[in-house]
């Protein structure tokens, strides 16, 4: 019998559902291409309604949906986009919008909460008369939940606000919404509410939903005519797409009712690792699913305490060279969390334990038993 794996390295990591799988034998396909399979373009357009846009759009990722996106809206070389400097389009996808599209960031500081300064937003919009020197700034990006913010939701009348600001200089804003469905839960608002400002939005289907694969990119019809002839460009294009849109819309349909559920598991997962002296945890601030938090002791880095936990069969993910985070999902059970929390504590102490004896063996001349 295989042992149990509690898996917090991500929310990505969830296993398709047996209705999941049913879903994808019994799909209805067709050569997507070529706009011809009927599930497809029923769930892009079921996607479509739950985000009050007029279309949709299916891409393998959510990296893809967010460069697609972006590439839609700067469609001329040296175009600017204002973001987050810490935003998952800034720091985890490669550089895309660059190396590829051509498209210049101008990052703003992200505050703990996700949001950028309004009045710094303002400010970082070029003035057209300078447009011999500078980049144009053509489009906002915002991120919803924001990740490297612990999971935090940006408001519907934030992005309101981010919204008449683009729409007051003639940009375009577009929405990262990986987890949308997560800050809808948590703020108790309605999808659709939470991105009328924006332009555009991409929603990630195999994190919080739990889908196998795939990101939508939502927006008005003109703009998903772009999006369709710049996803085939990127080798986005794929024929019986039906097999996996049937297992997205099982998703989300059975999906979003647990996420209440799974932001309670984080909310006690949090609080139990506020008791573990060695790090510091501000439980008050997990929003969502995910927890973050510091280590306070030099001698237990994050890479050995994951590896020592692995032993557990306990997975997670350093977030820096003195953080941690874990990442909760609907196959993370309470007993699970009480499992983690158990090998946490161990592992801890297993941490602490062999940086002493390495540091005898030494005759301390090494303060850190492992290095990061």
């Amino acid at each position: 019998m295989v042992a149990k794996v509690v898996d917090l390295r991500s929310d990505t990591v969830t296993k398709p559902t047996d209705a999941m799988r049913a879903a994808m034998a019994g799909a209805d396909v067709d050569d997507d291409v070529l706009g011809a399979d009927p599930t497809a373009a029923r769930f892009e357009a079921e996607m479509a309604a739950i985000t009050g846009k007029e279309a949709a759009l299916f891409v393998p990722s959510g990296t893809m949906a967010n460069l697609v996106s972006v590439l839609a809206h700067c469609d001329v070389r040296g175009s600017e986009v204002i973001l987050g400097d810490t935003s998952h389009i800034h720091v985890y996808e490669n550089g895309g919008i660059s190396t590829i599209g051509g498209v210049h960031p101008k990052t703003v500081p992200n505050n703990p909460d996700g949001t950028m300064d309004i009045d710094r937003i303002v400010a970082a919009i070029r003035n057209p008369a300078g447009a011999l020197l500078y980049p144009t700034t053509r489009l906002i990006c915002l991120e919803n939940t924001h990740a490297n913010c612990g999971g935090k939701c940006l408001s519907a009348e934030y992005t309101d606000k981010v919204g008449e600001i683009a729409k007051s200089h003639g940009l375009k804003l577009h929405i990262d919404g990986a987890r949308i469905f997560n800050a809808s839960v948590a703020l108790g608002v309605p999808v659709d509410r939470l991105v009328k400002a924006a332009d555009s939005v991409s929603v990630c289907l195999s994190k919080g939903l739990g889908a196998p694969v795939g990101s939508v990119i939502v927006g008005s019809k003109d703009f998903i005519d772009k999006a369709k002839i710049l996803r085939k460009t990127l080798g986005g294009g794929m024929r019986q797409i039906g097999v996996l849109c049937a297992a997205a819309h099982v998703a989300v349909r059975d999906t979003v009712g647990k996420l209440a559920d799974d932001h309670r598991k984080a909310k006690a997962l949090a609080e139990g690792l506020k008791k573990i002296k060695q790090f510091k945890v501000d439980s008050a601030s997990v929003e969502t699913n995910m927890v973050f938090f510091d280590i306070l002791d030099p001698r237990i880095s994050p890479d050995r305490l994951c590896q020592v936990l692995e032993q557990r069969s306990v997975l997670a993910m350093p977030a820096s060279s003195k953080s941690m985070r874990f990442v909760l999902h609907y196959q993370i059970s309470d007993s699970d969390v009480k499992y983690a929390l158990t090998c946490v504590e161990k592992a801890v102490e297993e941490v602490l334990k062999g940086s002493t004896k390495f540091e005898h063996l030494t005759n301390g001349t090494t303060k850190h038993s492992y290095g990061h």
